[in-house]
């Protein structure tokens, strides 16, 4: 073959590949116009759910919707700084969108803001994070309370009118914890006396078990009729301080996440309930927000609800519907839905507490 015919059958070849991969659109490999990368920015590790439920469901959901999209994952592991520095690490990389659930709204409004300035749209997940977001996933907050304190008023029987409970709310940098806070209190207030309340730094279960300590020390071991926990995870450290204190018969503790520890305290009894949030529903939604911003689509298509900001901005939002666990509805709830199966839950310690609970 001559060279000028070699030269000219390489040159077609070049131009129908280039056709053929134009021709595929988008996700057909090398298009990196249309393979946007979305960061998920989790806040801690020490809370289950995040990265044994939320985290696989979200990537898997991502997936689904865009085959050709890039996931890039981070955890703060509690620290405000941390997630601060992973905020402007995606900002820098130029990533595509942001799923963030902030560690503190107040403190990451800064980097929400540097991200708009960037031109990333950033969808609040679980909490509504401050700044300029451009969409919000999560559960009705103060219904989540609202549960909690109507199981706890059940729970306490004749003493719901006269009783006296310590409440263990969330950490007051998030909005979530001020949410769930106020709805326990709709449903508390003026029904029973509340001795000792504190708002538990980052969630930490030690510190839970700490000021149930101090709740104990103070009102006396005999004085505490039932125990607003926020989470499972402060449930936990609340239910330890009162068995480290020889507490006995346990007060009812609430809880939330419906975490596998607090599912096996509630066969047990030594936790009366916990908010179950089906994880599934809302790193779906999380996930469908997070690819329309990335391919800069409206969300409105995704959201059919709207919230107002810290700033007075209204954002498309998904509003989703927790449900109340306790040891009658546990087959019906977390079990249906394949979050646990009833071998995971029914350890062998806890094999005549489930056939009780009909757990076989």
């Amino acid at each position: 073959m001559k060279a000028w015919t070699r030269d000219a059958a390489i040159t077609m070849t070049a131009v129908s590949v280039a056709l053929a991969l134009a021709a595929c659109g988008p996700g057909a490999g090398g298009d990196d116009t249309n393979s946007p990368t979305i960061g998920v920015l989790l806040p801690d590790a020490a809370t289950a759910r995040w990265e044994t439920q939320d985290r696989p469901l979200i990537e898997r959901k991502i997936k689904e919707l865009c085959g050709n999209c890039t996931i890039e994952h981070a955890n703060a592991k509690n620290d405000v700084a941390t997630q601060q520095q992973q905020v402007d690490a995606m900002i820098t990389e130029g990533v595509d969108a942001m799923l963030l659930v902030a560690v503190d709204a107040t403190s990451l409004s800064s980097a929400v803001q540097e991200a708009a300035d960037a031109d990333i749209p950033v969808i609040a997940y679980d909490r509504l994070a401050e700044g300029p977001i451009s969409g919000y996933v999560t559960f009705d907050g103060e219904e989540v309370g609202r549960l909690q304190g109507r199981a706890l008023l059940t729970a306490m029987g004749d003493r719901a009118d006269s009783g006296q409970i310590v409440m263990m709310n969330g950490d007051s940098s998030d909005p979530n914890a001020i949410s769930f806070k106020k709805g326990a209190l709709s449903v508390l207030d003026g029904r029973v006396r509340i001795g000792k309340a504190y708002d538990t730094l980052q969630w930490r279960t030690e510190e839970a078990n700490r000021n149930m300590s101090g709740a104990i020390a103070a009102l006396g071991a005999d004085n505490i009729d039932g125990v607003y926990a926020a989470n499972d995870s402060l449930a936990a450290g609340s239910i330890s301080a009162l068995k480290s204190n020889k507490v006995s018969p346990l007060p009812p503790v609430t809880g939330q996440d419906a975490e596998l520890g607090a599912l096996r305290r509630i066969i047990s009894g030594d936790q009366y309930m916990t908010v179950y949030k089906p994880f599934a529903p809302e790193a779906s939604a999380g996930a469908e927000m997070a690819v329309a911003a990335a391919r800069g689509e409206s969300l409105d298509r995704v959201a059919e609800d709207t919230v107002r900001t810290s700033s007075g901005q209204t954002v498309p939002a998904v509003m989703l519907t927790p449900v109340s666990v306790t040891v009658g509805n546990i087959e019906d709830t977390v079990v249906k839905d394949g979050v646990y199966t009833v071998q995971q839950i029914c350890t062998p310690q806890l094999t005549a507490a489930c056939n009780r609970a009909g757990l076989t």
